[in-house]
């Protein structure tokens, strides 16, 4: 699976028998997001700009400019068509989504964007939204494989933001106000993770992904991804296991 963005953009790839066990709405599939929340504190860094963690590919700012804190973060990414990568019946696919904090930050993380995945043999496809540590909830806008999605959060205070989805290829757009829950969940604004668009700080800096640093996907001693930097704006995250 290849994603091709604008900038701020991360991918998380699973399989049911090493992540999470999504169903059909998909409510478990927080656990595979969740668990990123996690999985970044035990990523080690292999140079001074890339790190491997269990589930996280893709871009990332883990700290903030000395103008402010990061309060916005978007992307623009085509919906990639999941195939499984074997026949075993695991339910297998990946997420693409932009967000705010979660990172070296881990008292709350605000993304939102698109799974992609394979179950009972049937492709399927879901757009969400979440502030962990809240369950994930669905945006009601259908998304297919070779759609254009624009993804945007935007946080107006630590404890108040919205996520915004679009569909630029059937038309359709959603919107969805949030508040910290609980209430002790704040955003610190400290991490941004990219991949199709930009960042911004609090006191109106446009970030791109010069100095970001670069997560790849490692399982079981295998990297199965690769990060690729194309522009201050773009980069590619390619699905490389032959398992």
């Amino acid at each position: 699976m290849k994603f091709t963005a604008t900038i701020l953009l991360m991918s998380a790839i699973w399989t049911s028998n090493t992540l999470a066990a999504p169903h059909g709405d998909f409510v478990e599939h927080l656990k595979v997001r969740g668990n990123d929340n996690g999985a970044l504190a035990g990523a080690q860094s292999i140079s001074a700009d890339t790190k491997y963690g269990y589930n996280w590919a893709g871009v990332i700012h883990t700290t903030p400019p000395a103008t402010g804190t990061y309060t916005a973060a978007s992307a623009t990414f085509t919906v990639p068509k999941p195939t499984a990568t074997d026949d075993s019946g695991n339910t297998q696919g990946a997420s693409a989504w932009v967000g705010i904090d979660g990172g070296t930050y881990r008292n709350a993380i605000l993304h939102a964007g698109v799974d992609f995945y394979v179950e009972d043999s049937t492709e399927k496809y879901d757009a969400w939204y979440e502030w962990y540590p809240s369950l994930s909830n669905d945006f009601n806008l259908s998304v297919t494989a070779g759609d254009v999605i624009v993804v945007k959060v935007v946080s107006s205070s630590p404890s108040h933001s919205v996520a915004i989805l679009e569909n630029k290829s059937s038309g359709q757009s959603a919107t969805q106000t949030l508040s910290a829950d609980p209430s002790t969940a704040t955003l610190g604004g400290q991490n941004v993770k990219f991949s199709g668009a930009q960042a911004g700080t609090s006191h109106g800096e446009k970030i791109g992904l010069d100095n970001a640093t670069i997560f790849e996907i490692q399982q079981n001693g295998e990297v199965l991804t690769n990060v690729d930097i194309l522009s201050d704006t773009e980069f590619d995250v390619t699905y490389e296991s032959d398992q």
